[in-house]
């Protein structure tokens, strides 16, 4: 049996869930698969949230992560034999309740553990207006008190809507003893969690350079089959090593971490209730095959608002995609679109909005069906669910027999389902009720951070001197450059990096915004702001509004903005030969 054996020095963090309905069994492997010393796992997207917002509308009682308990049927057992402390942010919009379930499993399983659980994040019932249709409302806290329910001795801590980081940060206040003033500490830890909260992004998925691994490791338990879940040895200073147990699968290296840096962030100052990471401090280095070390980063007081995500019912939607098969595809699109327009024209309630995009899968003297076809995609909004249903489905169906040559669908059309809309709050700090509920049912108000600081952009660092270019070829920007892209509500990041110091010469330079909005069409109209982070050899780019009202009311093919990064690598630009392989 595979023990974890306490170390002052060093805190063992291992994270077992990315998002609600990660890898099942995550959680036993990194139980069984080295010394550990707290699992945490991440369930609460901003998806996810509207997600129980409903459930909690059909049933009061429900509103946290169902899975997480089902985990537990094995894992706590796990955890208890090898004295590792559970930290999962599960409990979403109801973690009293399931703080109460995770206690009522404990005794039927025959597990003697601590339960505790963190509340005070959801405002949905606080005494203001938050609008109309509001599902879920709720803060995001820090990991205080996380930390306050470790020091009373609790095995679990099942928590509402906390940062992702903060599962990081509180478990590793209460081992080292940090308070609020512990900035860089803090902000080490903050990254540390920001590098663990996606689980394997951090050891290989979703990796820009992913097949350079595959040349240099053939297809055994080190390849990208599937990646191990990524740990953090994290000192009292702050400063961690990433690594994964061993004989996982994945990789652990400098552009792994890097890209994970990059995910979903935005600016040097990565503002959080417990500090704010300066990222631009934040420095690499590879300290072994596997290990990652992070030093030096640099923490300033956190801002004096906390985020409230909001999550309300938008409208109805329907969507159909119709196959265009063959020759004249453009012509065909032009027809349906005419044909689906004048039947919303006649009928009682038309759609408000109503979006076409036409996707050119199709090729030239295909040898597949499929590969001949393109796709020409409808999307319907409205308040009224009969404008999306009846409406929507009756002038495609009719169409059968009277449209474009090889008329067909992908699936029957349906009756539309409703969406939903994020949006983002900030009230002041005290004005949370953040509460550490102990094993012992004792409350403990988690107090607010006496010194803040308002965020304030930083301005951009001195650029390397250019490189010299003398030849350049016309070439993807993949090549050379790695990125990787998400949402933040209705905006997109898109975090870009080179790995040697001539390539981010040119990267430095070269990739503008203008360049960016060329490269990228979408973005042409859209706020588009560059963010410098040296240490990391990277750009950010933050687009405003490319995802309209987030990912629930799915205004766009991409709705989370996953691909947007690897669209950039595809465009191609004019990069030094001297770059190129």
């Amino acid at each position: 049996m595979t023990t974890s054996t306490p170390d002052a020095d060093v805190l063992r963090i291992g994270n077992a869930s990315g998002f609600y309905g990660d890898r099942f069994d995550a959680l036993r492997d990194m139980l069984t698969g080295g010394p550990l010393d707290v699992v945490t796992g991440d369930y609460l997207a901003e998806l996810t949230m509207l997600i129980l917002g409903r459930d909690r509308q059909k049933n009061p009682a429900s509103g946290y992560a169902k899975t997480f308990l089902r985990q537990l049927e094995e894992g706590l057992g796990l955890a208890h034999e090898r004295g590792v402390k559970i930290v999962a942010n599960a409990g979403g919009l109801n973690p009293a309740g399931l703080a109460d379930a995770v206690r009522e499993l404990a005794g039927r399983v025959g597990v003697p553990v601590r339960v505790a659980h963190v509340e005070g994040d959801d405002l949905l019932t606080a005494d203001r207006r938050w609008g109309e249709g509001v599902l879920t409302a709720n803060a995001y806290l820090g990991g205080a008190g996380i930390a306050a329910c470790l020091r009373a001795g609790a095995d679990v801590v099942v928590t509402g809507r906390v940062t992702d980081a903060a599962l990081v940060t509180g478990p590793a206040a209460a081992h080292f003893g940090w308070d609020a003033t512990d900035l860089d500490a803090l902000a080490g830890a903050v990254v540390a969690g920001h590098v663990l909260e996606c689980g394997t992004q951090a050891t290989g998925g979703n990796y820009a350079f992913f097949r350079e691994h595959d040349a240099h490791h053939a297809y055994h338990a080190h390849t990208l089959r599937r990646p191990g879940f990524p740990l953090a040895e994290l000192h009292a200073d702050g400063s961690a090593v990433i690594t994964k147990h061993p004989g996982t699968g994945g990789i652990v290296d400098i552009g792994t971490v890097t890209a994970q840096l990059l995910y979903e962030t935005g600016g040097a100052r990565y503002a959080g209730p417990d500090v704010t990471a300066r990222l631009d401090t934040v420095r690499l280095t590879q300290d072994g095959p596997d290990r990652v070390r992070i030093t030096g980063v640099r923490g300033e007081p956190p801002p004096p608002t906390l985020k409230v995500g909001l999550n309300r019912i938008g409208g109805w939607r329907n969507e159909i995609v119709f196959v265009l098969t063959g020759l004249d595809i453009d012509a065909k699109a032009d027809l349906v679109k005419v044909q689906v327009a004048d039947a919303f024209a006649r009928a009682d309630q038309a759609p408000e909005y109503v979006r076409w995009e036409l996707a050119r899968t199709d090729r030239a003297d295909a040898d597949t069906e499929e590969t001949a076809s393109a796709l020409l995609r409808l999307v319907v909004r409205d308040s009224d669910p009969d404008a999306v249903g009846r409406t929507v489905s009756g002038a495609a169906v009719e169409l059968a027999l009277g449209s474009y040559p090889g008329f067909h669908v992908t699936a029957p059309p349906g009756k539309g389902a409703p969406y939903g809309v994020f949006e983002a709050a900030y009230v002041g700090a005290a004005e949370v009720p953040h509460t550490a509920v102990l094993p012992d049912d004792t409350r403990v108000p988690v107090p607010t951070p006496v010194c803040t600081k308002k965020l304030e952009p930083v301005p951009e660092p001195q650029l390397p001197d250019p490189l010299p270019v003398r030849t350049t070829r016309r070439a993807p920007l993949g090549l050379l450059v790695g990125a990787r892209s998400g949402d933040k509500g209705g905006d997109a990041n898109v975090g870009v990096w080179v790995r040697t110091d001539d390539a981010w010469r040119w990267l430095a330079h070269a990739l503008t915004v203008d360049l960016f909005r060329q490269l990228l069409p979408e973005t042409a109209d859209l706020t588009v702001t560059r963010h410098v982070l040296p240490n990391l050899k990277a750009l950010n780019f933050t687009v405003q509004g490319l995802l309209g009202e987030g990912v629930a009311a799915r205004a766009r093919f991409d709705p989370q903005a996953k691909a947007l990064g690897e669209w950039l690598r595809s465009r191609h630009a004019d990069i030094p030969e001297v770059l190129l392989p």
